[in-house]
């Protein structure tokens, strides 16, 4: 019988890497030390997101993986990695925008003047 040269490694075995796609939630319990859980997303549907320029954060829908410079098979099966470009439904922020500035945001005037009921404004909102 030869001697082991040296002992076989996990991550020899193979497997495809664990990545997390833009799917309905799914996650995976992995075991930590003393009994604590740890949970690896597999598939993300909904995240945290700030709109920047306006400071606000909002709980939204993932909607699609739109580019990824690394690689385009992400982009094709959805894969969330780091610094991919990703597209949110943006109806969070349209109402907050709206509840914020009194503005319809994202929609064009039409010039058929219709009447606007008054609605409660921020004190930062400009009057016209």
């Amino acid at each position: 019988k030869r001697p082991i040269v040296r002992k076989k490694r996990k991550f020899e075995l193979g497997r495809p890497p664990p990545a997390p796609r833009s799917e309905p939630r799914g996650s995976e319990p992995s075991e930590l030390w003393e009994e604590n859980k740890k949970f690896r997303a597999l598939r993300l549907d909904t995240g945290n997101f700030a709109w920047a320029s306006e400071v606000s954060p909002a709980k939204t829908r993932i909607l699609d993986v739109v580019y990824n410079a690394s690689n385009n098979e992400l982009v094709r099966t959805k894969t969330l990695v780091k610094n991919c470009i990703i597209q949110v439904d943006s109806t969070p922020f349209r109402q907050w925008y709206e509840a914020h500035y009194g503005v319809t945001a994202g929609r064009k005037k039409r010039n058929e003047d219709k009447t606007v009921e008054e609605v409660k404004k921020s004190n930062h909102a400009q009057t016209e």
